[in-house]
């Protein structure tokens, strides 16, 4: 089979990407995995930081995100060969690079979930990895309908998910974005919309609470631009309030950071808000919920660019510009549809 690999992160994986033809057909664990043709792979962030940081280990095939055909389920699953699946490659681990930018993977039973009728392998494919980290960031501290959330960094992969998801649990959605992206974000259901280049997205906040005389009752922050939005959210959140922060860096002053805010009291300089530091988990649950709202309308996936699996360099040169409006897709398959 083809797959990519690279050897070396130094200057960017982009550039020692190299597509290898003849790689044997992986080997799945007959009791706890199935053989699945990949059909299409979703980029993220977390497929070149991690090596980029030299954290994974070397050399490594990239990717999380599949939408796929299964050739030979697992053992005593109900599935059967030709069901179309998609979820994460393998279970989230620093050291590997997930493999998923193959042309076939074995993939853990427990990270799949089957891709029901009206939804395109394409679209599933780049759901995963952004749409369930964004569905554990929100579903669980949303109970009621008319909450207030604010996603910092709405524009993204992971941020098209929340605003939706956000909306389906029937929240009031304040995101923040580039002017240019205010319109994707409000068509998708964003209530208001922060332009961070204007001015900083805390003092936004802050006139905004001041004008409504409402508090926001729950925040997700998906791009990090600085620890003062969680040192400070008590000036702009109501007391049970609480911060989910998903965009951390392998670098050591995200670590502090991280660090200080899970550890330290308010007393002692930490924050004055519950705060969790989420890695998402991709499981069967969520991506069968998240399938569902598509197929019902509740969220529309969002799909900046589509590249054929030739192109994984450029794709992956697209995702790390940063400007990428929802989700970079590589196709796999050529019948990927």
């Amino acid at each position: 089979m083809r797959v990519w690999e690279f050897a070396s992160a130094a200057g960017g994986i982009e550039n020692h990407l190299k597509l290898v033809a003849d790689r044997p057909l992986p080997t799945a664990a007959a009791k706890t995995q199935h053989l699945v043709q990949v059909l299409a792979v979703g980029l993220n962030p977390v497929d070149y930081k991690l090596a980029e940081a030299r954290i994974a280990k070397l050399p490594t095939t990239p990717g999380l995100d599949f939408a796929g055909k299964i050739v030979v389920p697992a053992e005593n699953s109900t599935l059967v060969p030709g069901t179309l699946v998609y979820g994460a490659s393998s279970f989230f681990n620093p050291r590997t690079g997930g493999g998923a930018l193959a042309e076939y993977i074995a993939v853990p039973t427990e990270t799949v979930a089957v891709i029901p009728a009206g939804l395109s392998p394409v679209l599933a494919g780049g759901a995963p990895v952004a749409a369930v980290t964004a569905y554990q960031a929100i579903v669980p501290h949303v109970k009621k309908p008319g909450s207030r959330v604010f996603i910092n960094g709405g524009s993204g992969g992971t941020g098209t998910y929340g605003i939706q998801i956000a909306k389906a649990l029937g929240a009031h959605v304040t995101v923040s974005c580039s002017a240019a992206n205010a319109d994707l974000c409000r068509s998708i259901g964003a209530d208001d919309v922060l332009d961070y280049t204007s001015r900083p997205v805390l003092d936004q906040l802050r006139d905004a609470v001041a004008k409504s005389g409402l508090l926001y009752d729950h925040v997700v922050d998906f791009v990090f631009s600085g620890p003062e939005l969680f040192y400070q959210a008590h000036t702009y959140t109501a007391p049970g309030a609480h911060f989910v922060e998903v965009a951390g860096a392998p670098s050591l002053a995200f670590g502090r950071f991280a660090f200080g805010a899970m550890v330290l009291p308010g007393f002692l300089g930490g924050g004055k808000r519950k705060f969790t530091m989420l890695t998402a988990s991709v499981v069967t649950e969520p991506l069968d919920q998240i399938a569902k709202w598509i197929v019902e309308g509740k969220i529309k996936p969002v799909t900046d660019q589509v590249f054929p699996f030739e192109q994984a360099v450029e794709a992956f040169r697209r995702l790390k510009t940063g400007r990428a409006k929802g989700k970079v897709i590589v196709t796999v398959a050529a019948n990927a549809e």
